[in-house]
């Protein structure tokens, strides 16, 4: 590992909040600071969430009570996010 990454310990919520971040870019939602909107890709997001919603399902009852309420709160919001921006889309 490189110097800068070498104390970073990959754990379960960091690897859940990593996919989050990228479905919500591909949502079109990026750093406030950023120039320009990322692209949004519906397909690509709803494939991120289906990776989510799998995990939930393959580790369900193998979680702590904090990476349960972690997970499922990250879908719901991207659940709706997905709605929110695909209405937009069809317009």
């Amino acid at each position: 590992h490189p110097p800068e990454c070498s104390e970073r310990q990959v754990t379960f919520t960091t690897f859940v909040l990593s996919l989050s971040t990228a479905a919500l870019e591909q949502l079109g939602y990026g750093p406030e600071e950023a120039a320009q909107k990322p692209a949004v890709n519906l397909c690509l997001a709803r494939q991120t969430i289906d990776l989510l919603e799998m995990l939930e399902s393959k580790t369900k009852g193998n979680l702590s009570e904090d990476e349960g309420r972690l997970l499922t709160s990250i879908l719901y919001d991207l659940r709706i996010r997905f709605v929110e921006t695909s209405k937009g889309e069809c317009r």
